[in-house]
């Protein structure tokens, strides 16, 4: 079994920032990409980053320049760095990730996701 949780969400400020992490454990081999997803209300959910495993990374247009993703192979982690945030930002954030498991299989995981509400 493979599990992805998330922290880190909350309130923010309009313009402020907050860091996001996601944590993988289980049956882990190896954590090939990685992606973070965000859904807001009423709205349909969408990519917002990926990186590989290798650390190449890449962002949607919405928040190139405001947003940072990494990860540390080693730790099983993932981050997600965000600044200069807006209402447009709020959001459930979902860790994503494609995972080779112990027993040589390869899933495409979720975790349950972090609420970031940013509001004055």
């Amino acid at each position: 079994q493979v599990q992805l949780v998330e922290s880190g969400g909350g309130l923010v400020q309009p313009g402020g920032s907050l860091r996001l992490s996601c944590a993988a454990s289980g049956s882990i081999f190896r954590i090939n990409a990685m992606r973070w997803y965000r859904q807001a209300p009423g709205k349909e959910r969408e990519l917002v980053a990926s990186i590989t495993n290798g650390g190449g990374t890449d962002y949607d247009d919405s928040v190139k320049g405001r947003f940072t993703i990494s990860r540390d192979n080693g730790r099983k982690m993932m981050w997600l760095q965000m600044n200069s945030l807006s209402h447009e930002d709020t959001a459930v954030y979902y860790c994503n990730a494609n995972v080779i498991t112990d027993y040589w299989i390869t899933g495409n995981y979720w975790g349950q996701g972090t609420r970031v509400t940013v509001s004055s």
